[in-house]
């Protein structure tokens, strides 16, 4: 028997297998509307399905593509079903799969410019094309002293801002000597745990972190932002990190941003809007970025309602100098003549790894695709569907809003209380007709609902409404007798 030499899979393999997957990706997004959103398996359930050993010898592709439907499809959450209302919208589009598909098959790594000038400069543009499609301050741009750059998460951009506004406010010795124990950060107790946990990285730690209290529609307090940071000065600490959010993971609530940037004098002011921030594409949602002139840094996730697959993150500072300051270690082997001209950007430097997806290209696709005009159709439709989601339970005599609903998110209890509204989100999603997901607002159990998947229209919020009015009417009749 002759001994194999080669084990790829060829051209032709690629081809006739590829446009099954393809086939397959297009089928999903018409069927995924059927399926319960949520998979009925318990943990570890899916790895009883799998052989004990790997393979020894290759299989046929086509057992793998069988096998994507025995073992993996039972185990998935639809995010991409349109009775998915959970946690945010992690919406994709089939321009950016293509993106993502065609980026892949390259394998580019744009660390520097020099590894592939198109993904470099590729991003400066898509990022600078994304901050006027926003209304973003020019100072963001790249033809300023700040600019963009693509981040996977928001909780790496937070990192990011942190530690460029750390090594800042020492004048760069905290790189050299370590971390003083005088610096402190500033973020709202509705904030994102991503901030954290990025002090807990930077060597910030949890002793110096405030968690700012939050006034009755859950947005920072600026009156005690404003006393913490005189406590912390009288006591020979230095505030040197503020994140604001725009848009709450719990509420969707809008920090002040303004009034917060008047304390930021000398401090790094970073603003969140991971999910909020894609309604900027509407010039009358845009009443979001009031503020962000005051800000150094800012970001928002076109993986949350821009139709662009995870991960994406757009990561915007106003002085690039000082996140490069705070990033670049620059040895031999990634020195260019480029670099060194100062003529070229390397995105190594503007982040926490060294390797770095082509993820602009995904990006580019989405924004060509789907223009201002498309992104902000679709962004004012699922606020609409939202508002009038948000009206039923305004009207309803056993439902109450826990607060006024901000863009496409509905916060919602029963008037029974905190046990009865658990109780009411547990059998609604039991159903697998839906998937929505709770957070505590005050001591209220509260059931958000989000509308932002790609497929949603007004039936699908409709039948959503109706299953909790008609499973609240089945829970109160039970616990009535």
């Amino acid at each position: 028997m002759t001994r194999k030499t080669n084990y790829h899979m060829s051209a032709e393999e690629f081809r006739r297998f590829g446009k099954e997957v393809i086939d397959w990706i297009a089928d999903y997004y018409e069927w995924v509307e059927s399926k319960p959103v949520v998979p009925d398996v318990q943990p570890g359930g899916i790895r009883t399905m799998l052989p004990v050993d790997p393979p020894l010898t290759g299989e046929p592709f086509s057992e793998m593509l069988d096998d994507v439907d025995r073992v993996i499809m039972p185990g998935i959450t639809h995010w991409q079903s349109p009775n998915f209302f959970a946690y945010f919208p992690s919406n994709t589009s089939f321009p950016s799969i293509l993106g993502e598909i065609m980026a892949a098959g390259m394998g580019v790594q744009g660390m520097v410019w020099k590894t592939s000038p198109a993904a470099t400069e590729l991003e400066t543009h898509v990022l600078d094309w994304m901050a006027s499609l926003l209304g973003l301050p020019d100072k963001f741009l790249s033809n300023s002293e700040g600019g963009g750059v693509i981040q996977d998460t928001a909780s790496s951009a937070v990192l990011c801002a942190m530690l460029a506004a750390r090594e800042k406010a020492t004048s760069g010795v905290s790189n050299r000597q370590g971390v003083s124990g005088s610096l402190v950060a500033y973020t709202s107790d509705q904030a994102h745990s991503s901030v954290q946990k990025a002090a807990r990285i930077a060597g910030i730690g949890d002793a110096n972190i405030r968690l700012v209290e939050t006034d009755d529609g859950f947005a920072m307090r600026v009156d005690r932002l404003a006393e913490l940071m005189a406590e912390d000065r009288e006591k020979g600490l230095t505030p040197f990190f503020v994140s604001a959010t725009v848009g709450t993971t719990s509420s969707m609530a809008i920090d002040p941003i303004p009034e917060i940037a008047k304390l930021c004098d000398g401090i790094w002011l970073h603003v969140d809007a991971a999910m909020a921030g894609t309604a900027a594409v509407c010039e009358d949602y845009r009443w979001i970025n009031a503020g962000l002139d005051g800000a150094q840094s800012y970001c928002f996730n076109p993986h949350k309602w821009m139709f662009t697959n995870f991960d994406c993150n757009c990561f915007y500072v106003s002085d690039r100098h000082a996140l490069i300051d705070a990033l670049s270690i620059l040895p031999e082997y990634l020195k260019t003549r480029e670099h060194g001209s100062g003529a070229a950007i390397d995105y190594r430097d503007w982040q926490i790894p060294l390797g770095r997806r082509f993820r602009s290209l995904k990006l580019w696709f989405v924004l060509r695709h789907y223009g201002a005009e498309g992104l902000a159709h679709h962004v004012r439709e699922h606020i609409r569907l939202a508002e009038t989601f948000e009206t039923w339970v305004r009207e309803h005599p056993d439902f109450n809003l826990v607060v006024p609903r901000k863009l496409n998110t509905v916060c919602f209890a029963h008037s029974q209380g905190n046990s009865f509204t658990e109780q009411l989100l547990e059998s609604v999603n039991q159903t697998g007709k839906l998937f929505a997901s709770h957070t505590k607002l005050g001591e209220a159990f509260t059931i958000r609902m989000v509308v932002g998947a790609r497929d949603t229209e007004l039936r699908h919020v409709q039948n959503a409404w109706n299953l909790f009015v008609n499973k609240a009417g089945e829970q109160s009749r039970r616990t009535s007798k």
